[in-house]
Formats: C-alpha cells, sequence, structure tokens
C-alpha cells in the first residue's frame, strides 16, 4: 500500500446524518423521550428517575395493562407456556391463542376472518402494500390526516391514489367519479382521529364507496375498547358494518401489545400467505395473547362498559375544567382532549415544567405530527381519574401556561 493510501481517511459512517440531527435540534423538533415506568398497584402513575409522577398522556385509556385480571392472565400463561413462542407464525409460532384470539376478533366484528400482527402499525402497512401490490390498477383514496401507518403502507407501492381533505365527503365524492364504476377502488380513513380527536363521518364515506363500487379500510385503533357496547369500536356504537376491512390494536385501551385486522377471508388469506412482515418475524408470546383474551373479556362485559362511561364523564369533566381555567383545547366528539399550546419551544418548555415543577407528565405534540402552530398536548383522562386529580392537573397547567 502506498503512503498516499494510507494517508486517506476512510469515511466515517453516515457523517452526514450528524448535520441533519443538529437541524432537527436548532429547529425544536428533535424528539426527546421521558423514561416512565408505570407502577401497576397505582393506575395512572409512573416512576421517573426515581420520582412517582402522574402521566396524562397514555393510550392506555381504560388502565387495562394494570388491571389485575390481566395481570394474572399473563402471569399465568407465563408460568405455564415460557416467555416467548420460539419463532414466526409459520415456524412453531402459532399458538392455540392465535386461532382463538383472531377467531373471537372476527367475529367481534362480524367479518369472515381476522389476522393478528404484532403491532397496529405492522397490521396497517402489510396489509395495504400487500393487497395494492397484489392488485396494482385499484386506486386509493386516503385521508389528509391518516396515520403514518396508512400513509407508508399506500406510499409504498405504485398504485394511484389521491389525498382529499380531512373527512371532506362532498371532495371524495368528486374524486372517486373520476373513474369508471367498474375501475378497482380503496377508501383508507380513520374513525377516530387521535390528534384531533373528531370522529370520521362512517357511514356517508360507505354510502360512496357503495355508489362508486368502492372498497373502505377503516382503522379503528383508537376507538377499539372505548366505543360501541362491546367496545368494538365506532361501527358498532352506530350500527355500521359495511367496511370492507377494520384494523384494530391491543396495545392502547386493550392495554396488552399487538395488532390485527378482520376483512374478507380471501383477502386476508392472502395477506397471511404473502405480506413479509406477517411471515418472516417472531410473533407475540402466548402469555401476551392470553392476557389480550382475558382484556377483552372484562372490556366486552359489565366492567367495560362501566369503564367506558367512566371515561366518557371523566373527558368530559376534563373539558369543564379547562373552559373555566381559560385553556384552550378542542372540544372534540371522542375521549380525547386536545390541548392547544401554539409554538414548538413553547410547548416542550411548558412540558418541561409540568414534570419538573408538578410531577405531571404529558408528552408535547408537535410537526410533523400536527402542523406548525398546532401544537399540542393530547390528554387523556382515565376511569379510575377523580375531579381532584383533574383539577389539580388543570391549576397546574394553568400556571405553566402564564409562565411560559
Amino acid at each position: 500500500m502506498s503512503a498516499k493510501q494510507l494517508s486517506v481517511r476512510p469515511p466515517a459512517p453516515f457523517e452526514g446524518l450528524a448535520d441533519k440531527l443538529t437541524d432537527l435540534k436548532t429547529s425544536g423538533l428533535y424528539r426527546e423521550f421521558t423514561p416512565c415506568s408505570y407502577l401497576a398497584e397505582e393506575p395512572g402513575y409512573a416512576l421517573h428517575q426515581g420520582r412517582r409522577i402522574q402521566v396524562w398522556c397514555t393510550n392506555d385509556y381504560l388502565g387495562m395493562s394494570q388491571n389485575p385480571q390481566v395481570m394474572e392472565a399473563q402471569i399465568a400463561s407465563t408460568r405455564r407456556h415460557g416467555t416467548g413462542n420460539g419463532g414466526s407464525r409459520n415456524i412453531a409460532g402459532t399458538s392455540e391463542a392465535h386461532v382463538e384470539l383472531e377467531a373471537r376478533l372476527a367475529a367481534w366484528h362480524r367479518r369472515p376472518r381476522a389476522l393478528v400482527f404484532t403491532s397496529g402499525y405492522v397490521a396497517n402497512f402489510e396489509t395495504l402494500t400487500t393487497l395494492l401490490a397484489a392488485e396494482p390498477d385499484t386506486v386509493v383514496f386516503s385521508d389528509s390526516l391518516n396515520h403514518r401507518s396508512l400513509i407508508e403502507g399506500i406510499r409504498s407501492v405504485g398504485n394511484r391514489r389521491h389525498i382529499f381533505p380531512h373527512s371532506d365527503v362532498e371532495a371524495l365524492e368528486e374524486l372517486l367519479a373520476q373513474y369508471p364504476v367498474e375501475r378497482p377502488k380503496l377508501i383508507v380513513f380513520e374513525s377516530v382521529y387521535s390528534m384531533d380527536g373528531d370522529i370520521a363521518p362512517i357511514s356517508r364515506i360507505c354510502d360512496l364507496a357503495d355508489r362508486y363500487n368502492a372498497m373502505t379500510y377503516l382503522d379503528e385503533t383508537h376507538a377499539i375498547g372505548v366505543n360501541g357496547p362491546t367496545g368494538a369500536g365506532i361501527c358498532e356504537e352506530i350500527g355500521e358494518y359495511r367496511p370492507t376491512f377494520v384494523q384494530g390494536v391491543f396495545g392502547k385501551a386493550v392495554g396488552t401489545t399487538g395488532g390485527y385486522v378482520a376483512g374478507p377471508d380471501t383477502a386476508l388469506d392472502y395477506v397471511r400467505s404473502y405480506a413479509p412482515g406477517f411471515i418472516f418475524t417472531t410473533t407475540i408470546p402466548r402469555s401476551s395473547l392470553d392476557a389480550t383474551r382475558r382484556s377483552l373479556d372484562v372490556i366486552q362485559g359489565e366492567q367495560g362498559a362501566e369503564m367506558r362511561l367512566r371515561l366518557t364523564a371523566n373527558a368530559a369533566r376534563m373539558r369543564t375544567a379547562l373552559h373555566r381555567a381559560g385553556i384552550d383545547f378542542i372540544d372534540a366528539e371522542s375521549h380525547l382532549v386536545p390541548v392547544l399550546v401554539p409554538g414548538g419551544e413553547r410547548v416542550k418548555a411548558v412540558s418541561r415544567r409540568l414534570l419538573d415543577e408538578f410531577d405531571i407528565y404529558v408528552q408535547p405534540i408537535n410537526y410533523p405530527s400536527v402542523a406548525k402552530g398546532g401544537e399540542r398536548f393530547r390528554v387523556t383522562v382515565a376511569p379510575f381519574r377523580t375531579q381532584e386529580q383533574i383539577d389539580g392537573f388543570v391549576r397546574a397547567l394553568r400556571t405553566c401556561l402564564d409562565a411560559a
């Protein structure tokens, strides 16, 4: 090797990424994670750096991850079956719990089949990419506020696509009308949009789907466990069973982990047989699936109905308290309470002060999750929260907002 060759410094791996990270930090968009370990004996509380804090931004809407029946089901299953399932679904990983849970989910949503995935994101991405790649002539119509998992699932294939203004049925119809009735079409949308807490006009979209011979893919992530007589979502609540596909998760109101899609038998059998993210990944452990099944027992019964009523009542109490304190929020239809704190640095400063001075954790939401200028907190008020806790949260928030 020559002296010239020895003098050349090899490039540092991904050296250019440092500048991009610096830009992210300078713009105030660098994401900071707050470690917190939930306390099973005190729902709504967690440990952070040795301190006991209140968590007001969890997606565990009903507190099911700390439910004694659910925890005991997972512990008992772990003792019997171990901590893992030994592989992917097609290599020693499918348990009786998988089969029974999928049958239960299909019946819950009144669909021929359901398919369980390792997460809600994977469920959306793998189902959409696999089916759309198989039918490249299908035109996709996607709501402008759809979750990233839906967006990436649509982007990753070459199908023609249109983005329609959020929940704008008239605009959607104009787009659908551009195509012959025989052209395959898929409308992709959510039932509850988590950043604004609003609910989609599901039946009106289904009417359009019927009129223009389109299929529908409905993400019920934030409604599962929370809405409907047995917690099956907004569709169950309004008696609407026309969506072709319904997606849901276990990691939010159900309190465990994983996601699923319910829909036509042939389509989901095709996904089961061809989706890389389903075939080539280790599956959810049996113990977690057994905890999920026990959680569904609770959610679908009288106890679940009572928790849903308390969740709705607590969200209303929070809105009333915020209104009295003069704090700006979106008066949403759902259980979610978006509190508006415009300004990327301001929302982060308020969040930091709440944690440092009041032992209250609520995560700042900024771009790209919401538009710049639309920064906010997405507050959740679990069924076990008391009026005293709600009032204490609002007082602390008012103090921090005034100082920001």
